[in-house]
């Protein structure tokens, strides 16, 4: 893996070469502008997103569960889990994955009460997730339902911000593993996961594997070159699998 060759950025080997940090901003896609490009990944304080839903269609399914976790320096400075009444039956087949039923959510709010508490967990917080792209539809979709606009957004809910997700670099560096679940992955690397399909538990897991992943030589060091970096792998993992697909 070549850091940032084919996707545009300025730091393929990690370092930071005086006088050309202003050019990555202009180069760079999917940062946060609340962080520097040519920081190290490993300073950027990021927050780890899971949510446990009522199925996996985010345009008609609805969130029940959802954390954050939050990590500065490598260490979880905070933890927080809400409870959501989706104002729906969870299906069986969703409560068989995450255990969470009708009746410990039917006197939980809606997420349109805690929406705020919510976002300003996030405020000022690189988003990761690990499968982000699930992660980052139910929420977009739960923010839309509860009328969230025209307001200082945190970069989570920003539409050109870059997620992190351990997941696609699951899939580079552990290409010849032939699960990349979540629970597989962090066994692999010596993350204990306590309670899979808990939203705290599988937040904190994600984070801490992506920890792991940091070490890897082949892992970009700025959070600008990690970002691009990851943009170029994900596009090529979606060139393979529309390959297979024809």
């Amino acid at each position: 893996m070549r850091a940032a060759e084919e996707g545009g950025g300025c730091f393929p080997t990690g370092r930071h070469y005086p006088g050309i940090a202003h050019l990555l901003r202009i180069v760079a896609q999917g940062l946060a502008d609340e962080f520097d490009a040519a920081a190290s990944i490993e300073d950027v304080t990021f927050v780890a997103i899971d949510t446990e839903t009522t199925g996996r269609d985010p345009a008609v399914d609805r969130v029940i569960e959802i954390a954050a976790v939050a990590f500065r320096g490598g260490e979880a400075v905070e933890r927080h889990r809400w409870l959501v009444n989706p104002g729906r039956p969870i299906p069986k087949e969703s409560f068989d994955v995450h255990g969470i039923s009708d009746e410990q959510v039917a006197d939980k709010p809606p997420f349109a009460t805690v929406c705020d508490e919510v976002l300003a967990v996030l405020q000022g917080k690189v988003p990761l997730a690990y499968n982000a792209d699930f992660d980052r539809a139910f929420l977009s979709e739960e923010l839309s339902r509860a009328g969230i606009s025209g307001r200082s957004m945190p970069p989570a809910a920003r539409r050109g911000v870059e997620w992190i997700d351990p997941l696609v670099w699951a899939r580079e560096l552990q290409k010849e593993e032939k699960s990349k679940a979540l629970t597989e992955v962090a066994a692999r690397l010596g993350v204990e996961l306590e309670r899979a399909h808990s939203a705290v538990h599988d937040a904190e897991a994600a984070a801490r594997v992506l920890l792991k992943f940091l070490t890897d030589d082949r892992v970009p060091k700025t959070y600008g070159a990690f970002i691009q970096e990851q943009r170029r792998i994900a596009r090529l993992h979606e060139e393979d699998r529309q390959h297979w697909r024809r």
